[in-house]
């Protein structure tokens, strides 16, 4: 049977302690790192210093947390991915695996990740009233429901703000490829201000980039570069002429739209001048981990999102929209859900498993949450379409790595998936543990549009403190 989590914690939630772990083994300077990955990629015999490389990163004391968000547009089916029910008539088609935790299984189109399972926190009892794709994304990406005159912030901006550092030289919230129309509001940053905004790159379109195979241009940077025949020295004039107007407009005319706007161009300006926008150059990373991750925007998202992190920025959402040859819209699987699903696995394990991968080798999953999850589930019942309809009532989402104790099963749906019969988990709950995770306060509070002070997660949350590193 599968491992499951069935105690209910209401004790007031505290941020978990995380020490870095030592180790004898020498250090590797980041030069020695460059110069040895262009040698070996995943799938060939590891050497001694890439031990070595995970050890020297995982020691570092000032290394901040980040959070990789896997936004699954449309709302993924979990009994086909992470809620399997072997043998009853509504697991459909698809078998069910064995994972590298006795015990666990997924469905069988994600067999990469499957071996990474010790890692992962499979939160089976997710459950909420909410079935409409823009009500749900909006809870799902905030914390709270779009009601009233409060505009909440995404939690790319919420947590961003928590971990981040103000002269960071990249942006501290990048978001690749979201599609927003559904829900805009649920990807802003809300009553915290254009300064916590996501700097996007990446085709969000609802087909997923289908079609797109430039995907590699997609996910640059626009407009970095000065226009030919500038030199450097009129770059810096004209920078300075433009931060003098600024100044002396701020000084006439005080207020937050002219500040949001001085503080944008100051850290595209940083950003421009940086070596750490190499980060977007995918060009430099070997070719077999580049098809490790799949050659496709998600594939490719998900490198962007290592090598990101690995520079410091603290937030980073991957969306797997759709993807080429698959019928309708992302995970919204009405029709044909289970030739949809396996298309869909066929992308998302290769690019999330080896995220974790990369990460664990290069002694960043420590501090990495990797997080998995869409606004909503799909029926158990299948269909006259042979597709699965939205459900909220009982569905699945996973955390993995930074500050999550791996290999465990939080809540069960029975046997048929209907609904959770053990250790209901709600979105608020959900949150509260990611935000532990990251070793954020999730009762902090920040002040409203409304004057009113909102708590990053709902006060009434109770967060899953078994899965979380103590």
């Amino acid at each position: 049977m599968p491992h499951q989590s069935t105690s209910h914690n209401n004790l007031k939630p505290q941020a978990p302690s995380l020490k870095p772990r030592r180790s004898a083994s020498p250090p590797l300077s980041r030069r020695d790192w460059l110069r040895l990955s262009a040698c070996g990629a995943f799938g060939v015999s590891f050497s001694r210093w890439l031990p070595a490389l995970a050890e020297e990163a995982a020691k570092d004391k000032n290394r901040k947390r980040s959070c990789i968000l896997l936004w699954m547009t449309g709302g993924p089916s979990q009994i086909d991915t992470f809620d399997p029910k072997p043998g009853h008539e509504n697991g459909g088609p698809f078998k069910a695996i064995e994972t590298s935790v006795p015990g666990i299984q997924i469905g069988e189109y994600l067999p990469k990740l499957a071996t990474m399972m010790e890692h992962c926190a499979l939160i089976r009892g997710m459950t909420t009233k909410e079935g409409d794709h823009t009500r749900a994304t909006y809870l799902l990406r905030t914390g709270y429901l779009p009601q009233g005159p409060v505009h909440y912030p995404t939690l790319g901006s919420v947590w961003s703000k928590e971990l981040s550092s103000p002269e960071a030289e990249l942006p501290n919230f990048v978001s690749v490829a979201p599609y927003r129309f559904f829900s805009p509001a649920a990807y802003g940053p809300g009553f915290l201000g254009p300064r916590h905004a996501p700097l996007i790159v990446g085709d969000g379109n609802a087909n997923g980039g289908r079609g797109n195979t430039d995907y590699e241009k997609a996910l640059r940077v626009k407009n970095l570069d000065v226009p030919t025949g500038v030199v450097a020295e009129q770059t810096d004039a004209r920078l300075d002429l433009l931060a003098g107007l600024e100044t002396d407009f701020l000084a006439r005319h005080p207020g937050i739209s002219p500040t949001s706007h001085r503080t944008a161009y100051q850290a595209a300006v940083r950003m421009m001048r940086s070596e750490a926008v190499k980060a977007f150059d995918l060009s430099q990373e070997p070719d077999a981990i580049r098809d490790a991750y799949g050659r496709n925007q998600f594939g490719q998202g998900c490198l962007l999102a290592r090598r990101l992190v690995e520079r410091g920025v603290p937030f980073v959402e991957v969306s797997l929209n759709g993807v080429n040859g698959a019928q309708g819209f992302g995970w919204d699987t009405h029709t044909d859900n289970f030739d949809a699903v396996q298309k869909l696995c066929e992308v998302l394990d290769p690019g999330w498993a080896t995220l974790l991968e990369d990460l664990k080798t290069r002694g960043l999953l420590d501090t990495t949450l990797v997080a998995w999850m869409g606004e909503f589930g799909r029926t158990p019942t299948i269909n006259a379409n042979k597709g699965r309809d939205h459900y909220p009532n009982a569905w699945s989402t996973v955390l993995c790595g930074g500050g999550i104790k791996g290999g465990q099963v939080v809540g069960s749906t029975g046997n048929d998936g209907k609904m959770v019969s053990d250790r209901p988990v709600q979105v608020g709950d959900f949150l509260a543990t990611a935000c532990l995770a990251l070793g954020i306060d999730p009762m902090k509070q920040n002040m409203s549009n409304v004057g009113r002070p909102i708590r990053i997660a709902d006060p009434e949350a109770k967060p899953m403190h078994e899965i979380v590193v103590a």
